[in-house]
């Protein structure tokens, strides 16, 4: 069952390969939606078959693959992954949906948007470490094409430097899972392999220190952010919500489902000093964010912001702030998605981002009153005003963090209120007052524009208002997760089995 995920987006790749030579655009992109809404359509009915009662993996396939290496074709699916994967299969069809359709060399694009698809499903879904850094490494080569060939004038640029930082993530990523099986002494890569093997603490230190830097560059947290904002100012817009909305959830995932997960002693010597990281990038971000003049620009530095607050629930690793680092998750990926759906709107209609440029955007006759009002609701559900999505998200991070580091939560909520500073700024400059005189006559929006932008207003809003469905599908999974027995044996100053604790 699990499978289909990743191989309906492969098999649309290939069926789009082989259409005859010159079919319309329109056919590849016809193609490439009917195979994304299959398989968002699959995941919905994937949910209605979980029990979300039972603890543990559901729907599991396992197939030795390359036993001389230890490597296994081991999926899974429990109510941590299962909103991300929804979450994939609802972005990658609406990124579909929004490719212009005038769009240049569309039988490459969209078999890369689906190959993308793929690969962050595999990464979701994979059970086997060595399994997922391949997955992890797979989603690398879409996406940098995808930014360097239909990026804009610095896309070669950002596209490298997106390269070069992924690609050092994913070295240290698997450095410290060859470093778990070697010192662990297992002969698989299989994660529930890793129960009951005897680790120093200091080794485990070194470990979880590389997968915390290689997921912390995915994030990005600061200093490892700087790729980000170029890869989003260059990207497309459909690209920018793939990237927003989902690639980075790769690192916060990986943090919680290998860091914490495979490292739980060695995770809480290091967690004051994660909660302190966290606090540096949500307001680095922030600040960041309140300098920017380029909307796009401004939407990524807040993207950096929004992330911290998810690391910064993991770090306290208690029932309420896992389930609320999910919940950050999928927020922020609809909240993320829809303004950089906006945006892209914008600087398609008015040729400009630039916000000592637009004015008046909201006036009802000549601007763009839908577009603005749906900017208004996506804004303020990025600042955390009751009634959305991001509200949820946030009050469940700090009610969750507060207990263990008082004083970084505290601190992480002044990036809340920066967030609503630096929002209203872009809202106040661009979308009130009188119409700005570069940017009249602007063409109509049609509704094809629109749709994707409401979809995932309509999701944030339910999200925020009944909030019941998707705590209840991950609540017991990270709440069991905070009380199961440790996964390694802690020994401190010797691997002498004699001196460690049974699990």
């Amino acid at each position: 069952m699990l499978s289909l995920l990743i191989a309906l987006p492969i098999l649309g790749a290939i069926a789009i390969a082989l259409l005859p030579e010159k079919p319309t655009s329109n056919r590849f992109r016809q193609l490439a939606l009917a195979t994304a809404i299959a398989v968002f359509l699959w995941t919905v009915f994937l949910t209605t078959q979980f029990d979300f009662n039972q603890l543990g993996l559901q729907f599991e396939r396992s197939v030795s693959w390359i036993p001389s290496l230890g490597l296994s074709y081991r999926l899974g699916l429990d109510g941590i992954s299962l909103p991300l994967v929804l979450l994939n299969g609802l972005l990658s069809a609406i990124a579909i949906y929004s490719t212009s359709r005038s769009i240049t060399r569309p039988r490459l694009y969209y078999a890369l948007v689906l190959l993308l698809m793929a690969g962050v499903y595999g990464a979701f879904l994979a059970q086997d470490l060595l399994l997922f850094f391949l997955f992890y490494e797979i989603e690398l080569i879409p996406l940098y094409l995808l930014i360097a060939i239909w990026g804009g004038k610095r896309r070669g640029y950002a596209a490298t430097k997106f390269l070069i930082y992924t690609a050092l993530s994913g070295i240290l990523i698997l450095a410290a899972f060859l470093g778990l099986v070697w010192l662990g002494g297992s002969s698989s890569f299989a994660y529930q392999a890793f129960a009951g093997n005897h680790l120093p603490l200091t080794t485990q230190l070194v470990l979880l220190g590389a997968l915390l830097v290689g997921f912390c560059i995915k994030i990005p947290v600061v200093p490892f952010h700087t790729w980000l904002p170029d890869a989003h100012v260059e990207a497309s817009t459909p690209i920018s919500v793939l990237l927003a909305g989902v690639l980075l959830k790769l690192g916060t995932y990986g943090l919680l489902r290998f860091g914490y997960g495979l490292f739980p002693e060695a995770w809480h010597y290091l967690a004051p000093g994660l909660a302190s990281w966290a606090v540096v990038s949500v307001l680095y971000g922030a600040l960041s964010a309140i300098a920017q003049t380029d909307m796009k620009k401004m939407v990524a530095y807040s993207s950096i912001a929004h992330m911290g607050y998810i690391l910064l629930a993991v770090a306290a690793a208690t029932p309420i702030s896992l389930l609320a680092a999910v919940f950050q998750m999928i927020a922020h990926g609809l909240i993320s998605a829809l303004l950089f759906l906006l945006v892209g709107i914008i600087y398609r209609k008015a040729g400009t981002r630039d916000l000592s440029v637009l004015t008046g955007l909201l006036n009802p006759e000549r601007g763009l009153p839908v577009i603005g009002s749906l900017m208004v609701l996506g804004v303020m559900a990025s600042a955390g005003i009751p009634g959305m999505a991001g509200f949820i998200a946030e009050f469940l991070v700090f009610r969750g963090s507060f207990t263990e580091f008082p004083v970084q939560t505290l601190l992480s909520m002044v990036g809340t209120g920066l967030t609503a500073v630096y929002f209203l700024l872009l809202i106040n400059r661009a979308f009130f007052g009188r119409l700005s005189d570069v940017v009249v006559n602007l063409p109509p929006v049609q509704w094809d524009d629109r749709i994707p932008a409401i979809v995932l207003a309509v999701f944030i809003v339910i999200l925020g208002l009944l909030p019941s469905p998707l705590v209840d599908l991950t609540e017991n999974q990270t709440t069991a997760l905070t009380r199961s027995p440790s996964t390694f044996s802690v020994s401190i100053l010797s691997p002498d089995p004699s001196r460690a604790v049974e699990p």
